[in-house]
């Protein structure tokens, strides 16, 4: 999915958007994921830089579903960053569009493996700041690795530690 380039302007400076892309293997089936997944306020629990998600469109699932994340720079809130759902196919692909600070789109997707689920995490964004937003971007590349890891990480601790889970349970 490519991201449309806006026209460039003397105090902004367009480039590539940097992409990131993390996976994990997660001990339980796709259903259980998809659900884990998309509690959106309970995304807290194990994305660790997002300090509160709100839901602000009426309908909770599918393509439109808009959230506000407050996320957090060094344990501080930060910024709100607001998203939509862009894509939706339950249980095996979720894709957000970013549309603060942060430009661009993430996805996740969730395909079978023999021990469970494949979780893969992609973001492709354009940090949005005047002059040095490239070389802002280039430079948070590797700190959005390093906490979608660690959130991956988290993610698979908190499903571990649930326990077994029936579609009757949810």
């Amino acid at each position: 999915m490519a991201l449309p380039r806006p026209p460039s302007t003397p105090s902004v400076r367009w480039r590539e958007p940097v992409t990131v892309e993390r996976s994990i293997e997660l001990p339980c089936g796709q259903a259980e994921v998809w659900e884990v997944l998309t509690r959106w306020e309970r995304q807290v629990d194990w994305m660790l830089d997002a300090d509160e998600i709100v839901v602000r469109s009426e309908q909770r699932s599918g393509v439109g579903v808009r959230i506000d994340v407050r996320t957090r720079l060094f344990q501080i809130p930060a910024f709100i960053e607001p998203m939509e759902v862009i894509a939706w196919d339950p249980p095996r692909c979720l894709g957000i569009a970013h549309g603060g600070l942060v430009r661009g789109h993430g996805s996740w997707v969730l395909s079978a493996t023999e021990g469970g689920t494949r979780f893969t995490w992609t973001e492709e964004v354009v940090l949005r700041l005047p002059v040095v937003g490239a070389f802002a971007a280039a430079i948070y590349a590797p700190v959005m690795r390093v906490l979608m890891g660690r959130a991956q990480r988290h993610l698979r601790r908190l499903i571990i530690a649930s326990g077994p889970w029936t579609a009757a349970a949810a």
